[in-house]
């Protein structure tokens, strides 16, 4: 077998002369050097600009196209959102997972031919099926349907479904929330073939639906990926005995105002301590600790994470209360005879949070309130700043709550809902939040006659959102989220990291994102388990090939160099037995002349020459 595997190298090989052997062993050995480091750099390539970079844009675009139901690798994924006015149905795909644990799936939401999401919206909630549960699987049965006609037919099996329900259903007894599930849970399964089991339906709290939430902002914005070199990070600790701290992509915090309700959510990176019990167990029902990754040994994807929402913080209840203030006020003050202020209208109540010059009614058990605008900034916000309700600074700690702090200089924050359209629906400054112009371009409106603000929305000069009730309190609200921001959650105003946003990457992101995210974490895993039960290799070699390269590496340049010391051991082995066969060749030699010699000698003993016996004088001829 070695003189076969000899034949195929040169000729040379063997009589060649020793300094061009060292100098092909030399090349040899500098060539795979060479493609060792090569392999590294291509290892390495996510760290520059066009690898994940690029990658993260492509798969931006491409997940604006029509998803493409014919390719047989890609999973679906359906979420339901049952919320308080409606419910609406997500379909979710992604392709098949690349094999690396530390990786999270690339979930996108499914596209039609149109390239429009699929989405559809039923009302009212499922909320107002209270009296009558058994009747809450033909009220979701057109959302299921829709969904099942957009998937696959072959894949329904293996596409999970998840029905979440939220606010509306919390404000439900238990027992009528058990009615409602238990008829979901018996019925879906006789109808729709998707993957659906009794934990797939549940009522989660408002602390999961803001984890959500932020889990689904910082995936579309691509937190959860490997750091480039000019990405900032953060330093984590997590929860983990003898665990060091890691490095990692820093996330970005959310802020949400609504109409009701306020919510705020962030990653705390660093330990948590707590100056007594009490506040121990305030901060546990606001902090979220979980693992993203798809192996809960590896703690690359835990994540610590604040989240907390303020009910009757939101915009419109704000002015609610607000109003309800100085009605109580206007209706107290009246019960003397001298002051009649806000019971007539040439004696209006003057509100510093209207636009200069507005006149405004408030009506309540019959009584009117009337009001005239004054538009002053400076005292609005010295009006609104009590219903913060702060004590010892945090507006937190006014309702009880642990509030985590928060690492001004090394964070980021995104603003939505109402952040944005104070910013952008009438002071057309939606993006980058500077609390200077921002309050100067908030003060020249409140400061802007009424007749001018309603000529200038006539004119179309602000947003198309923008209507009247926007513009009649506009000026109160960008003080409240003004004093929300800077007073309640104590940002300094020369911060510079937050940015106010409708969508992101052109795209609305819902919280149900985040929930078939977190919901679907363990699938990678399944995945890699299923595909070892399919290959033959060993585990050390499989797992080397799919994830752990530097054993791979390894593992090649042990095999070229074990090649090398083979194929130099067979050449010593040849050289050998041809010194030895040269050697029997001159002992042969050297034998046969020794043997001629000796036999000569004897023929000249035993037969003396002819010439001795010819007569005297008598000449040989031949």
């Amino acid at each position: 077998m070695a003189r076969i595997t000899l034949w195929f190298l040169p000729a040379s090989w063997y009589c060649g002369v020793a300094p061009r052997q060292k100098l092909l062993l030399l090349l040899l050995a500098a060539s795979v050097l060479l493609l060792l480091g090569t392999h590294q750099r291509l290892l390495r390539s996510p760290r520059r600009p066009h690898g994940t970079r690029f990658s993260k844009y492509l798969s931006s675009a491409e997940s604006m196209e029509a998803t493409n139901v014919q390719d047989a690798g890609l999973n679906y994924g359906v979420v339901v959102d049952c919320g308080s006015s409606g419910s609406r149905v997500f379909v979710y795909y992604w392709p098949p997972h690349n094999g690396n644990p530390h990786t999270l799936l690339d979930i996108r939401q499914m596209r039609d031919l149109d390239r429009q999401p699929v989405v559809k919206k039923i009302k009212p909630g499922i909320s107002s099926l209270a009296a009558s549960p058994t009747s809450a699987s033909d009220y979701l049965h057109p959302l299921l349907s829709f969904a099942a006609n957009h998937v696959p037919q072959n894949k329904h099996k293996e596409t999970p479904l998840y029905i979440l329900c939220t606010a509306g259903m919390r404000l439900l007894p238990d027992s009528q929330q058990a009615a409602i599930l238990d008829d979901l849970v018996k019925d879906i399964p006789l109808d729709i073939d998707f993957l659906f089991s009794r934990s797939h339906a549940e009522v989660i709290s408002g602390k999961q639906e803001g984890v959500y939430a932020w889990i689904g902002i910082n995936f579309v914005l691509g937190r959860f990926d490997h750091a480039d070199d000019e990405d900032a990070t953060v330093e984590v600790t997590t929860g983990s005995q003898n665990q060091r701290p890691i490095s990692r992509r820093r996330t970005v915090g959310i802020m949400d105002m609504g109409g009701a309700s306020l919510q705020i959510a962030y990653e705390v990176p660093g330990a948590i301590s707590f100056s007594s019990p009490q506040e121990e167990e305030a901060g546990k029902s606001v902090l979220a600790e979980f693992n993203l990754g798809c192996d809960v040994e590896h703690t690359e994807h835990v994540y610590r994470v604040y989240v907390t929402t303020f009910l009757g913080f939101g915009g419109n209840m704000a002015r609610q209360r607000y109003d309800q203030r100085v009605i109580n006020r206007t209706l107290d003050n009246n019960r003397f005879p001298n002051t009649l202020t806000g019971l007539s209208e040439d004696k209006p109540y003057l509100d510093p949070c209207l636009p200069l010059a507005l006149s405004h009614t408030l009506v309540r058990d019959n009584r009117t309130v009337h009001l005239r605008g004054q538009g002053d900034w400076a005292r609005c916000l010295e009006a609104i700043q009590p219903f913060l309700g702060l004590r010892n600074g945090s507006m937190a700690a006014a309702g009880g709550a642990y509030q985590a702090p928060i690492n001004f200089s090394n964070s980021e924050f995104y603003g939505f809902s109402e952040f944005y359209y104070c910013m952008e629906d009438v002071l057309r400054m939606g993006g980058q939040y500077d609390s200077d112009k921002y309050s100067r371009a908030a003060r020249d409106f409140c400061a802007t006659k009424w007749s001018t603000l309603k000529q200038r929305l006539d004119n179309k000069l602000f947003s198309q959102q923008a209507d009247i009730d926007r513009l009649k309190y506009q000026c109160f609200k960008s003080a409240w989220m003004f004093q929300v921001l800077h007073a309640g959650f104590r940002f300094p105003s020369d911060y510079r990291s937050l940015r106010t946003a409708q969508l992101v990457y052109d795209k609305e992101v819902q919280w149900t994102l985040g929930a078939i995210l977190y919901k679907t974490r363990f699938l990678p895993l399944r995945d890699l388990q299923q595909e070892a039960l399919r290959q033959s290799h060993p585990s050390w070699l499989r797992s080397s090939f799919v994830y752990n390269h530097h054993l791979f590496s390894l593992c090649l340049l042990v095999v070229v160099l074990a090649i090398l010391l083979y194929i130099l051991r067979l050449r010593r082995i040849h050289q050998r037995e041809q010194r030895q066969a040269d050697t029997l060749d001159m002992l042969w030699a050297d034998e046969g002349e020794l043997a001629h010699v000796s036999v000569f000698q004897k023929n000249r003993l035993v037969c003396p020459s002819p010439a001795l016996s010819f007569p005297r004088g008598q000449v040989m001829t031949s």
